[in-house]
């Protein structure tokens, strides 16, 4: 397949390019950085661009067979006002740009990334694909971002939208802001702890991807979380476990909300999510639990 890939350099994106290559599929991955972060490839054409802006980079566009639109600011960050306007133009300006050049009647595939702060603060319900969104601002940002991907639907392509969890892997994201703290035993829950952490392995949302770019009977929102969610003070003590390290120094809520403000008030929510959508399909986890999974990639990082 031709495949096209906003934010194909980043923790996510990297780690699927480079599957992808593997498998042997032709990559057009476009970055914002000048020079590609990935290993040279013969299958893989980098382009640099910004894609919150109309340019020559949609022109690769109708000639893909399928899309992956990973594109977007790291919430992991103050939000001040203007941060909130790079989280939310980064995601919605992008696939606003790439539906935008899909041509009419096309047979292309789009994944079109989300999160399960589409559902805001879930509390104790079970959060399935079919449940409402929430109403601050990363689910206002999701709902935006899905609508913007939904319109490729009306020039023919398959739409996809994949609502992630936290996602652990080794060389970036949550996983790697967290374990130093945890090494050294001075991790902990934040807050209280009882919020759901909705989460997911690399490796399993590299699978889901491959496996979604050809189910064709696949369409709409896909929760991408473990189908066994745990609350925020399980997932620290198997993390501090999996470094056989104490895990018992909570982060205080109002420290969180004194220092990090509204990011920090989101980090103490919670969602209890549940990979219905991909597990009714077919798809099978190799990390469905907490402690395989972190048991793998804390021996992932000692390799």
């Amino acid at each position: 397949m031709k495949i096209l890939i906003t934010g194909g350099t980043g923790f996510v994106g990297g780690a699927v390019s480079k599957q992808l290559l593997e498998l042997g599929h032709d990559l057009t991955v476009i970055g914002s950085s000048r020079q590609c972060r990935l290993p040279a490839h013969d299958h893989l054409n980098y382009v640099s661009a910004d894609t919150t802006h109309p340019g020559d980079w949609q022109k690769l566009v109708a000639s893909q067979d399928a899309l992956i639109n990973l594109a977007g600011r790291s919430v992991f960050h103050l939000w001040t006002e203007t941060y909130k306007k790079a989280i939310y133009d980064s995601r919605i300006l992008t696939t606003k740009n790439l539906v935008a050049a899909l041509p009419e009647k096309t047979e292309t595939v789009l994944l079109s990334t989300s999160a399960a702060g589409f559902y805001g603060d879930g509390g104790e319900e079970e959060k399935k694909e079919t449940a409402g969104a929430g109403s601050d601002f990363l689910a206002r940002v999701c709902q935006d971002w899905e609508a913007e991907a939904l319109q490729a639907a009306n020039k023919g392509a398959r739409v996809v939208l994949m609502r992630f969890g936290v996602i652990l892997g080794q060389g970036g994201g949550a996983l790697g802001t967290m374990q130093l703290p945890f090494k050294l035993g001075l991790g902990g829950p934040i807050g209280n702890g009882r919020q759901w952490f909705p989460w997911m392995h690399l490796d399993d949302l590299v699978s889901a991807v491959v496996y979604l770019l050809t189910a064709e009977e696949c369409q709409g929102p896909f929760n991408f979380s473990a189908p066994e969610p745990v609350r925020q003070k399980e997932f620290a003590r198997q993390l501090g476990a999996a470094f056989h390290r104490p895990a018992f120094l909570p982060t205080p809520a109002f420290v969180m909300r004194t220092v990090l403000g509204e990011f920090g008030r989101s980090l103490l929510q919670g969602q209890k999510v549940l990979p219905n959508a991909l597990t009714e399909s077919g798809f099978l986890f190799t990390y469905p639990d907490i402690r395989s999974a972190l048991r793998d990639l804390v021996r992932e990082g000692a390799r």
